[in-house]
C-alpha cells in the first residue's frame, strides 16, 4: 500500500493532536541539559528522549508526530527497541530535521541562509528507510534595522521550496518552517512590524512553493505567531490571536491541511494560551495546532533532572503540557486547568 502524502499530512494535524519537536541539535540539547547539571552524552540524550516517547498517555492521545535529529532516528531504547518503533507503537508518526542550520548569508550582513540542500535527495531516501514519513527545514528571518531584506527572504523561500519538492519526491511530507524571530537583535520591534514581515515572508514562500510545483495538500506549514519582539512585549493574548489569524488568512491557501505553530521564545503557558484563543475565536480553513519543542519539554526536563527515579515525574509533566496544548488545539484550554494540575 502506498502511503499518500495527503493522508500523512492530515494525520500530522489531526484534531486535538500536535507535533513534538525533539530535534534539538547536539549543541542545543547540551544547553538544555546544562540547566539541570546533566552531562550531554549519547546515553543521556537517549534516556531523555526515551522517557518522552514512552509517556503513553501523552503520545497516544495528544501527539501526532515527533521530529527527530539524525542521531535520534538511529538510536535504540535501553531494551534494544528502535526509538522510531516506540513512536510508531504509540500511533504517532516519526519525522526528521534535514536542514544543516542557518549560516551567514554572503553579502547580507546580519542575515542567514539555511544550508543542507546538497545530497538531500539521497539523505531523504535513507531517512525514509529508517522510518521517517515527514521532514522539517527551518528558515530564519531576523527583524532589525534594515533587516530583513528582499534578497534574504527570497533566497530562504527558494531553499524551502527546493527542500519541499525533494521531500515530496521521496514520499515524505515537508514541514515548511519560515521563522520570523521574536528574539532578533535588538528584539524591540512592534507586533505590527512582525505582522508586515511575516506577511511578506509567507507570501514569498507560497509563491516559491507554487513555482517549485509543491503539492500544498501534502505539506504542513510551521510559522511563527504574529507577536511583538521579546524586549517589547505588550500585546494581549487576543491581539496576538487576531493578528496571527488575519495574517495567515491573507497568505496561506486553504489547500494546506494544517498549520503547526512553533513556540519561538514564548513561555509554555503563553504558547498554549495564544493557540487556544485562535481556535476558540475564529472560523479557520485549516487545522491549527502546535509543533513545540521547549514549550512541551521544559517542565518535563526539570522534573526528570537526569535521574532514573524521576522518570515518572518527568512523564507526568510532559503529559500535562501535551494535554494543555491538545485542549488549545481545539480551543478549549483555560488558565484554571493549569492551576488544577
Amino acid at each position: 500500500m502506498t502511503e499518500r502524502l495527503e493522508d500523512i499530512a492530515v494525520a500530522m494535524v489531526a484534531s486535538g493532536k500536535g507535533i513534538l519537536a525533539a530535534d534539538e541539535s547536539s549543541g542545543t540539547i547540551k544547553k538544555r541539559f546544562d540547566t539541570i547539571n546533566l552531562t550531554s552524552t549519547e546515553e543521556t540524550r537517549r534516556d531523555y528522549r526515551e522517557m518522552l516517547f514512552r509517556s503513553e498517555e501523552a503520545m497516544k492521545n495528544y501527539i501526532s508526530g515527533v521530529i527527530l535529529y539524525d542521531e535520534t532516528i538511529r538510536q535504540k531504547a535501553k531494551d534494544g527497541t528502535p526509538l522510531t518503533d516506540l513512536i510508531r507503537n504509540a500511533g504517532a508518526i516519526a519525522g526528521i530535521k534535514v536542514d544543516a542550520g542557518a549560516k551567514p548569508l554572503a553579502g547580507f550582513p546580519g542575515e542567514t541562509i539555511t544550508e543542507g540542500l546538497d545530497g538531500l535527495r539521497e539523505r531523504l531516501n535513507e531517512y525514509y528507510g529508517l522510518g521517517a514519513r515527514f521532514a522539517k527545514w527551518r528558515a530564519v528571518i531576523a527583524i532589525a534595522n534594515g533587516v530583513p531584506t528582499w534578497g534574504a527572504i527570497k533566497q530562504n523561500a527558494q531553499a524551502l521550496a527546493r527542500y519541499a519538492a525533494l521531500c515530496q519526491e521521496a514520499n515524505i511530507v515537508p514541514i515548511v518552517e519560515p521563522e520570523v524571530l521574536m528574539d532578533g537583535n535588538p528584539g524591540d520591534h512592534s507586533i505590527d512590524t512582525c505582522y508586515q514581515v511575516t506577511e511578506w515572508v509567507l507570501k514569498t514562500v507560497f509563491a516559491e512553493l507554487y513555482d517549485a510545483r509543491v503539492k500544498l495538500e501534502g505539506m504542513v506549514l510551521k510559522p511563527n505567531m504574529v507577536i511583538d519582539g521579546k524586549n517589547a512585549r505588550k500585546a494581549s493574548v487576543e491581539e496576538v490571536a487576531e493578528k496571527t489569524v488575519r495574517c495567515l488568512k491573507s497568505t496561506v491557501p486553504a489547500a494546506v491541511p494544517g498549520i503547526a505553530f512553533l513556540s519561538g521564545g514564548q513561555s509554555d503557558e503563553e504558547a498554549t494560551a495564544h493557540l487556544s484563543a485562535m481556535n476558540a475565536g475564529y472560523d479557520l480553513p485549516w487545522n491549527l495546532t502546535f509543533s513545540y519543542g521547549r514549550a512541551l519539554q521544559a517542565a518535563a526536563l526539570k522534573a526528570w533532572g537526569g535521574k532514573p527515579e524521576n522518570v515518572a515525574a518527568g512523564q507526568r509533566a510532559f503529559t500535562h503540557r501535551a494535554r494543555m496544548n491538545s485542549l488549545a488545539a481545539t480551543g478549549t484550554w483555560n488558565k484554571e486547568l493549569e492551576k488544577a494540575a
